[in-house]
């Protein structure tokens, strides 16, 4: 869904993943082409049995028991519009009670092993009314790219072991030989 349709720019409202740290997606979401359809109306996301389940945005529990033998629940979540997105977590050993108000991080449950269409995951929904729509779009640019933080160089400032030039530039170790055979500048740098 683009991001003038509702996407990614309107609704990065996640704070975190709702487990883990960057958890590996088993399965992304590839929805139905008609409302009945097959598809998967949500992501599979790789977390052990007893991880703690997050909120990934504020708001409050529209629904914690089970539904067909698995632990779910769903969380609409605050100032998103009307109806409200609501986000669902399953198989989940639920911690929290319908009507309960959660914070972004909260932890709503732990992770069931058994009880879903796979091992080892959480599947992790997002609906606005009865459509189903990509969670992934909840999350910001941040929480999504992958791969470690890089730092890049600041231009103008010395390296530790480096001198300023007169011209504030740093120079590493040695200044160049001139022409004539003596350190400084070379011939044509003014």
């Amino acid at each position: 869904m683009g991001a003038g349709a509702g996407g990614p720019s309107e609704w990065a409202v996640a704070r975190n993943w709702p487990v883990g740290t960057r958890p590996a997606v088993l399965r992304g979401w590839d929805p139905p082409a008609t409302p009945y359809g097959p598809g998967h109306r949500g992501v599979d996301l790789a977390a052990a049995d007893g991880a703690p389940v997050r909120a990934v945005a504020a708001g409050r529990v529209s629904f914690a028991g089970r539904v067909a033998g698995r632990g779910v629940v769903s969380v609409e979540l605050t100032g998103t519009g009307e109806p409200p997105l609501r986000t669902t977590y399953e198989p989940v050993r639920a911690t929290v009670h319908k009507g309960d108000r959660v914070a972004a991080g909260q932890v709503l449950g732990t992770a069931e092993a058994a009880g879903s269409h796979c091992t080892a995951c959480l599947h992790w929904g997002l609906l606005r009314g009865e459509t189903y729509l990509d969670p992934l779009t909840l999350l910001p640019p941040w929480l999504l790219n992958s791969g470690p933080s890089r730092l890049l160089p600041v231009l103008g400032v010395p390296l530790p072991g480096e001198r300023p030039t007169p011209e504030g530039h740093p120079e590493p170790g040695e200044r160049p030989v001139t022409r004539h055979g003596h350190a400084g500048r070379a011939a044509g740098d003014r």
